[in-house]
């Protein structure tokens, strides 16, 4: 028998006061620790449908009347001068004459929606999917117009949609990132890192690139052989006593924090990557499916099949490419200025196949309802060549199409009407920040609500614009 004080003793150091420690730092009340809170910055939701978001994002420009936004008119008028729209500015200031589609369009589904023939895996998809077929951005240039499409204004230093979501909402899990980054397996984006800085906000929000061209996901994450275990434990207990030390003489500084959370994580994700990245588990109908077996597409396809295994596992927002930088020609983006028929073939062959196994996979295991799915290059493209006597399209910020799918979306329909070529808008124009307020909305966050303090102004995602686009709401 033991008295109540030795109890009492006995239950704050064993394994009941360790448990309530660890809660109590989850839910960061625990008075002097720097971890962030799990529970993120938003306190209050309104009906959320969202838990988790995929961004596919395709850069260099996907030409949406080859691809989603069916203009009968282009075929009518084809090889003549564009008119009764004002002064055409396309980017490099050499409009052409108007070029039909170049693949077949067909109505698919049960919706009738129209999608081309360039890709025939997605428009098995259709009735998934919400078009908003009106987009405009603010800059025809890609690495501004990246810029825009990923935190909402055109130039750097600004949070992008999964670290603003990664701020306001906190994480689901402790073994993986809240917001990950899938670079195409051949090179990064526009602007770089900079597409999914955390900006302004506290270092933790940034996103986390993982290595998709190689073999080691993360560099350094490994144990080198022949390091004794038992002495690199207490090495690092000690390295993490300095760094909390002197992080507490700088309370102010996320990035000392933020250093010490990737300290702890990446210990974590020892554990977590390897299983992560083991696909053993996974049917060989479903690695089919995706295209793993095809040794073309099967670096895209990983990809597509990392982002199920991650939103699985608790990530809250994983952002994937489809498309590099690099430039010339041939190109490895959607950047058509050449040819666009050679381009979007090119590209579409790593889009097609491993995003519509994605959405199917995702509804068969349940997580379609409560994850939000969705689609966008920066900008369209012209509906009118670049020059007299090419096969290729200017950039178009003008009017482009977008898709979403999953959480709380009206599924196989079409938001906006552009006009009879796809050049501008004819009905319900929306802006990107429209667009992010409706994707905030989904998580249950009112996009005015949702700011940070920065230089003087309480600063969010779409600055001082946006509206939520009720219609696409269900």
């Amino acid at each position: 028998m033991i008295n109540r004080r030795e109890w009492i003793g006995n239950s704050a150091a064993g394994l009941s006061g360790i448990a309530l420690a660890w809660m109590l730092r989850q839910e960061g009340l625990l008075a002097g620790d720097l971890a962030s809170s799990s529970r993120g910055a938003y306190p209050t939701l309104t009906e959320p449908k969202a838990k988790r978001a995929i961004h596919i994002f395709s850069p260099g420009g996907v030409s949406h009347v080859d691809t989603f936004d069916y203009k009968p008119e282009l075929v009518k008028q084809h090889g003549k001068p564009l008119t009764g729209k004002g002064e055409l500015d396309p980017f490099f200031g050499k409009p052409g004459n108007l070029l039909k589609n170049l693949w077949e369009f067909h109505r698919r589904g049960e919706s009738g929606l129209w999608v081309s023939e360039l890709l025939p895996h997605l428009a098995t998809c259709v009735d998934d999917l919400t078009f908003l077929y009106t987009l405009t951005s603010k800059s025809s240039s890609h690495t501004p117009a990246c810029f825009q499409m990923n935190t909402g204004f055109t130039r750097n230093g600004y949070p992008c949609v999964g670290s603003w979501l990664s701020y306001g909402l906190g994480t689901e899990n402790e073994e993986l990132p809240t917001f990950v980054v899938l670079p195409d397996h051949r090179g990064h984006p526009n602007g770089g890192s900079n597409n999914w800085s955390q900006g302004f906000l506290p270092a933790q929000h940034q996103g986390t690139a993982f290595d998709t061209a190689g073999n080691e996901p993360i560099p350094n994450l490994v144990t080198p052989s022949g390091i004794d275990l038992t002495s690199r434990e207490k090495s690092l207990s000690v390295l993490a006593e300095l760094n909390r030390n002197f992080a507490g003489n700088y309370p102010d500084e996320s990035s000392l924090q933020a250093r010490i959370g990737t300290y702890e994580m990446a210990a974590r994700m020892q554990m977590s990557i390897p299983d992560l990245f083991d696909f053993s588990s996974e049917t060989a109908a479903t690695q089919e499916m995706y295209g793993m077996n095809n040794p073309e597409i099967a670096p895209a396809a990983k990809n597509f099949l990392l982002a199920r295994r991650m939103i699985e596992r608790g990530v809250r927002f994983v952002q994937l490419f489809n498309g590099a930088s690099l430039g010339g020609n041939p190109r490895i983006n959607w950047d058509a200025h050449e040819d666009v028929y050679t381009n979007h073939i090119d590209q579409a062959k790593f889009l097609d196949q491993p995003c519509a196994a994605l959405i199917k996979d995702l509804k068969q295991r349940g997580l379609f309802d409560d994850t939000l799915v969705f689609w966008s290059s920066e900008f369209g493209r012209t509906p009118f060549t670049q020059g007299v006597d090419t096969r290729g399209r200017d950039h178009h910020n003008l009017c482009f199409t977008a898709w979403l799918a999953g959480a709380g979306l009206k599924p196989g329909m079409g938001y906006g009407l552009s006009d009879e070529f796809g050049y501008l808008p004819a009905e319900h124009p929306a802006t990107l920040y429209d667009l992010h307020a409706t994707i905030l909305h989904l998580f249950g966050i009112d996009h005015t609500q949702l700011t940070y303090y920065h230089n003087g102004i309480n600063r969010r995602l779409t600055d001082v614009h946006g509206h939520v686009l009720d219609g696409v709401l269900a």
